[in-house]
């Protein structure tokens, strides 16, 4: 598993959505290394991962994303969301931390959450994998921006980099589908122990922002916010988004450094 690293300061550890690398991030990693230390995590058969064949599962991935990085926050965009929680819940002294960006504990909709994505879409895109996995993905990048102020110009940005390691691994594309429709992380939250901010976006098509609302309501000590963005708001919003992150992370820094004083 290929993990950069990035800027200076405190740790941060950053995990990417479906089908795509940490690289997507952008702007916003521009922003973020003038104050932290970023480990950037490629997902198995993803991006710079491309050609490491683990498992895309939750528990094998988040050690060994552990091994491999301090204690630290985790932010996670969507798919990459369901790992950062793992992490914040089983691992708490390690992922110190969570962000939630545009992610919910559960991707599509089940009884009792009735905000996530219907499982017919979900399965439509495992049957297209089978056929052409390459416009696949282009339907998948074109609902991130759907709905975004600049759509046309940040789907362009996401073709570029989306694929600037080629297609990723067939059976990768296909393990990540299935979680985002089988996992279901809620049960988790209640018995959260980091602190945690859970961010949606207005004009998300992909993840309801009432939905990510939901799940911070089932969280202790968590924060929410909502921008005025698609399913990508570090294309569009990256100073908004890197303000928010910032704050957050001084006001969780300070807590803890407040516990351990003696």
């Amino acid at each position: 598993m290929h993990i950069a690293t990035r800027g200076e300061g405190p740790p941060l550890v950053l995990l990417h959505g479906w089908a795509m690398h940490s690289g997507l991030f952008g702007g916003l990693l521009d922003r973020l290394a003038g104050r932290r230390s970023l480990y950037l995590v490629d997902l198995p058969g993803h991006g710079r991962s491309r050609d490491d064949p683990s498992p895309l599962r939750l528990e094998s991935c988040v050690a060994k994303i552990a091994a491999n990085t301090p204690p630290a926050p985790w932010l996670g965009w969507s798919l990459g969301g369901m790992f950062a929680l793992h992490a914040a819940s089983t691992r708490p002294t390690h992922a110190q931390a969570l962000i939630m960006l545009c992610a919910t504990p559960c991707f599509a909709r089940k009884d009792g959450w009735p905000r996530g994505m219907d499982l017919e879409i979900l399965r439509k895109f495992d049957a297209d994998l089978q056929t052409d996995i390459h416009a696949t993905i282009e339907r998948f990048l074109a609902l991130e921006t759907l709905g975004c102020e600049r759509a046309t110009s940040s789907l362009r940005e996401l073709r570029a980099e989306a694929f600037a390691y080629g297609d990723p691994a067939p059976a990768a594309l296909a393990e990540g589908l299935r979680l985002l429709e089988d996992c279901d992380l809620r049960d988790a939250l209640p018995t959260l122990q980091v602190p945690s901010l859970w961010i949606g976006a207005r004009r998300d098509r992909l993840v309801d922002p009432r939905a990510v609302t939901a799940a911070a309501a089932l969280a202790p000590n968590a924060r929410t916010l909502q921008l005025d963005s698609g399913h990508a708001p570090f294309l569009t919003h990256p100073d908004a988004l890197a303000e928010a992150v910032f704050a957050f992370l001084d006001e969780t820094s300070s807590i803890t450094h407040e516990k351990t004083e003696p």
